[in-house]
């Protein structure tokens, strides 16, 4: 197999699929691969739906592009619409669905501090309801200061102007 590299200079293997690009080891690429077993409820070219073995509640599904992508700096852009397109479309789906739903929350993690155990992109979507079992911890007492907010904001900035506006001038 031909072996390219991602943004992090990382290997990864060409399956045959055009535009597929595959990390050896990676239990998501397994699945597009048809070497893993999945529940697939959505496919096209570009992505790939199915549920979670893990559910924290029935119904919880995630959404995976076909391309590896390890992290959201990884997708271009034109997956990235895709992939959130198909997210909406399937948090609709859910609701439409004999699935107990009352809400809805998506769920990616991005890089290992923010709790992402398989290093290939995943949007989570799943179901809520009153007395479900995701609790979600948040100290509300924490106020920064406008001035902080300022500074904060003012960081982003200049990095998103790096990254997207010094290369359009």
């Amino acid at each position: 197999m031909r072996q390219d590299t991602d943004s992090h200079g990382e290997a990864s293997a060409n399956t045959g699929c055009p535009g597929i690009l595959a990390m050896d080891g990676c239990v998501f690429c397994q699945i597009i691969a048809g070497e893993s077993p999945a529940s697939i409820f959505y496919e096209d070219d570009i992505v790939l739906g199915f549920m979670t073995i893990g559910p924290i509640t029935t119904g919880h599904a995630m959404i995976i592009p076909k391309r590896h992508a390890a992290y959201l700096a990884d997708l271009d852009e034109e997956t990235g619409r895709h992939l959130w397109t198909i997210t909406q479309c399937t948090a609709a789906a859910i609701r439409e669905s004999a699935v107990r739903c009352e809400g809805i929350n998506l769920f990616l993690a991005d890089g290992e501090a923010a709790g992402q155990e398989i290093f290939h992109l995943q949007i989570h979507v799943f179901p809520r309801y009153a007395g479900d079992p995701f609790k979600v911890v948040i100290d509300r007492d924490v106020k920064p200061s406008r001035e902080e907010l300022n500074q904060v904001a003012q960081q982003i900035r200049l990095a998103y102007d790096r990254l997207w506006h010094s290369s359009k001038k």
